[in-house]
């Protein structure tokens, strides 16, 4: 089964960094899908990877990551 973890990537500064860090997580064994937002300076991922191998990978690409905090904002109704 799969997870979305939502990651923070506070290091990234250019389109570059975020190349370098889809192209890692890409590489990552049982990542089915991740988006990488250089304003907000974090990652989404789906996958069936654990977190210490999401962040190995990223770590390896040069950057720092943590996971975020669930939000736990109530939507409108």
């Amino acid at each position: 089964m799969s997870n979305i973890i939502n990651l923070s990537i506070p290091g990234m500064k250019c389109a570059g960094c975020v190349s370098a860090i889809e192209k890692a997580l890409g590489n990552e064994a049982g990542v089915i899908k991740s988006e990488v937002d250089l304003e907000s300076k974090s990652a989404m991922v789906e996958s069936d990877t654990s977190l210490a191998a999401l962040i190995s990978a990223i770590k390896a690409a040069g950057f720092e990551a943590n996971q975020m905090a669930a939000d736990d904002q109530e939507l409108p109704a």
